[in-house]
């Protein structure tokens, strides 16, 4: 069911993907979407090398299916990390903030797929030249960094300018997102914002709290004049970044703003003045639950929209 390419490149049973996100994607989280067969993604973030090799050797003990580790290029231990991720032999490596190119001949020698998270057609276009194995375009409904474009306008566009499989993100949560992925050409969907309402995600349960609570317009994005913007539920930080904009401040005003915000969310559960990052399917998530009962529910959800679109041709 849904055997898709995706499905076949990473070695899972299902095209779904588990976003890979900053302090909120550890092993737990990894191991029970790849056990319920999907794609469990641990999110390396900022973090050094030493944790992040340890949530792979964990994750590692948890499941024996394909996972994989989102590694920011932009972090300041992103060296050292790639090479945990090489000498641990992780399946399957999806990147943000930057260009992996120069990192794709090592992890190919050793059978490593590569996946970008890509914002436009050009970035999309540029990745299959360096080789990757497929793109994860991800639409700006999505929490966390996010681009400029809708999932609705990008993942399209990108299908039609590359030959390798897309994976569309943002705005995704039920069969209907799934279904609107696939007609949109995608091969399959990775989910955040779900995810980190699973049971087994380790984030703290204010920060899941805010995500159930919000509404459809409960999320906004702030500095988008820096040229890293963000998604986050609307909250007291919120309001200060708002401040800012309204004040032409300077990048590095957001960013002392910002400090650790995003784990006092995460761990310590500061949901009011913490970086609470989730997408605009907030309003569509209700409940904790397992990341097997996430999926299954899905996987139910598409196969209705199906059907229901059967009938109607």
């Amino acid at each position: 069911m849904f055997n898709t390419s995706i499905c076949r490149i990473l070695g899972i049973q299902y095209p779904i993907l588990q976003g890979g996100m900053a302090w909120v994607a550890t092993a737990e989280l990894a191991a029970a979407v790849s056990n319920a067969g999907g794609l469990g993604i641990i999110g390396a973030g900022n973090a050094p090398a030493d944790f992040v090799r340890n949530e792979i050797q964990k994750v590692k003990k948890l499941t024996d299916k394909p996972f994989g580790v989102n590694i920011m290029l932009l972090s300041p231990f992103v060296e050292e990390v790639i090479d945990a991720a090489y000498e641990e032999r992780v399946p399957v490596i999806t990147t943000g903030a930057g260009n992996p190119g120069k990192y794709i001949p090592r992890f190919k020698e050793i059978g490593t797929k590569i996946i970008p998270v890509v914002p436009a057609v050009a970035l999309a276009k540029k990745m299959e030249q360096e080789g990757v194995d497929a793109v994860i375009a991800e639409g700006t409904e999505s929490g966390g960094h996010v681009g400029e474009l809708t999932t609705m306008a990008l993942v399209p566009q990108v299908v039609d300018a590359v030959s390798i499989p897309v994976i569309a993100a943002g705005g995704i949560a039920d069969g209907r997102g799934m279904v609107s992925a696939f007609a949109l050409g995608a091969q399959g969907v990775q989910l955040g914002t779900i995810f980190v309402c699973a049971s087994e995600c380790t984030a703290h349960e204010n920060y899941k709290k805010a995500i159930i609570k919000a509404g459809d317009r409960g999320t906004v994005v702030s500095g988008r004049a820096t040229g890293h913007p963000v998604r986050i539920i609307k909250n007291k930080l919120a309001r200060e970044f708002e401040k800012l904009e309204k004040v032409n401040a300077t990048a590095e005003e957001y960013e002392k703003l910002g400090l650790g915000r995003l784990r006092a969310a995460v761990v310590e559960g500061d949901a009011d003045f913490g970086s609470v990052m989730a997408g605009q399917i907030s309003g569509l998530v209700k409940e904790i639950k397992p990341a097997k009962a996430i999926i299954d529910d899905i996987l139910r959800d598409t196969e209705k929209v199906l059907k229901l679109i059967n009938q109607l041709s």
